[in-house]
């Protein structure tokens, strides 16, 4: 039997357990940086939903990652206002900028890019930590599909390990 079944945990990590943001030091995004990212991502020229979620994703240094439910919405909001226009290119819907969709982009860019925003809403110290949790989440993904018994076996010691030692640095205190 698979360690979960049906798959996998989700990307956001493992069932109950929030996704790399914690209380206290999950980032802040307001009202509208969804868009403005989406229009500020396509001005510098088309691309997929999902190219979208990766750039803002990377320009925030792993603290934001828009999830599909809020980017593709937007997308057909931004169509809908004619502000983007899409096509369908090897299977992937592709948005680009309308004329109107450039001069909104344009008021946008003024300002600072929403992911910087985004990212310095989180504690500088914590980016890295974030990001060590990603990659964690990746690998522990990955073992979950491809492990054999032993590597199983081997996975749960490291993890029990690795609580109880997150837990002595916490009592450190």
């Amino acid at each position: 039997m698979p360690p979960f079944p049906g798959g996998p945990p989700p990307m956001g990590g493992l069932p109950g357990v929030p996704p790399m943001g914690w209380e206290g030091d999950a980032p802040r995004v307001r009202r509208g940086d969804v868009r403005a990212a989406l229009l500020s991502l396509l001005s510098e020229g088309p691309k997929n939903g999902y190219q979208m979620i990766q750039d803002i994703e990377e320009r925030s240094r792993g603290v934001w990652r828009p999830s599909p439910g809020s980017v593709y919405p937007s997308l057909q909001q931004l169509e809908d206002e004619s502000l983007v226009a899409s096509d369908e290119s090897g299977g992937s819907r592709i948005y680009r900028l309308t004329e109107q969709g450039r001069e909104q982009a344009e008021r946008h860019l003024d300002g600072e890019p929403p992911w910087d925003e985004v990212a310095r809403s989180v504690p500088e110290d914590r980016h890295e930590l974030r990001l060590l949790w990603a990659q964690l989440n990746e690998a522990f993904s990955h073992l979950a599909r491809t492990a054999n018994d032993q590597q199983v076996t081997q996975a749960k010691k490291l993890l029990r390990q690795t609580r109880k030692s997150v837990f002595q640095i916490l009592a450190e205190d």
